[in-house]
């Protein structure tokens, strides 16, 4: 469903809403909330492909754009990650509030710029955050907020990206949580290889499966304990 992501005001000093789609299973075992990287939006074809795997496997989604309009014409605005880690968390707090979601487990899933974003929002809200994914990200742009990450963190980059290689090995040893980079053989930064995208998305499956899914089921229980009648 198509959503909208109150915030006080724009970069411009105008209320704005931020456009989003929301896909929530009656059985969600949980919420992977995506960033999109700069220049791109919710519509990016290759977060949609790995949302919709992610979507088969039972997860719920959020893609929403981090920007509005006017503002994402502005460059500054487009690499201004701390201002994007705040819309990941103004737009992970309004989705824990929603009744349907507020107690299922959330993940971030961050591309590019994106996973700057998502490592900033997960270091700000803590233990609310189960794991994070990254898909060709600079998490180095997270800078002092990675040793303050305690989600667990996937960084997948493929083989033949060097440079963010490079700088997502240098950025995962500033992190104090579990974590791991994952290299995909052949893949360049848009993994438009044939099988990269689909490597993307077995190894994101993989790693929420891990570190979220037992989140949710304890969840579940509690909420049976609570109300065992289902009132």
């Amino acid at each position: 469903m198509n959503v909208r992501i109150p915030l006080d005001h724009d970069t411009a000093g105008l209320p704005l809403k931020l456009e989003g789609d929301l896909e929530l299973p009656p059985t969600a075992r949980g919420i992977i909330v995506f960033a999109h990287g700069s220049g791109s939006s919710r519509h990016s074809p290759r977060n949609r492909q790995v949302a919709l795997g992610l979507r088969e496997e039972g997860w719920g989604m959020l893609l929403f754009d981090l920007l509005t309009t006017r503002e994402d014409v502005s460059p500054e605005a487009r690499f201004d990650i701390p201002l994007l880690g705040r819309r990941l968390v103004v737009a992970t707090t309004w989705l824990t509030r929603r009744p349907e979601a507020e107690h299922l487990p959330l993940g971030y899933f961050g591309a590019s710029t994106g996973a700057a974003a998502a490592l900033i929002a997960a270091a700000s809200l803590g233990a609310r955050i189960g794991a994070v994914v990254s898909r060709g990200g600079r998490p180095d742009l997270a800078s002092s907020a990675l040793p303050q990450v305690t989600a667990p963190t996937l960084l997948i980059v493929g083989g033949d990206d060097k440079d963010v290689l490079d700088l997502n090995r240098r950025a995962a040893s500033h992190l104090r949580c579990t974590y791991r980079v994952t290299v995909v053989p052949g893949a360049t930064h848009l993994f438009e290889e044939p099988g990269a995208l689909e490597e993307v998305v077995r190894l994101s499956v993989d790693w929420f499966d891990c570190h979220l899914a037992s989140r949710g089921e304890g969840a579940m229980t509690q909420r049976k304990t609570q109300n065992p009648r289902g009132r």
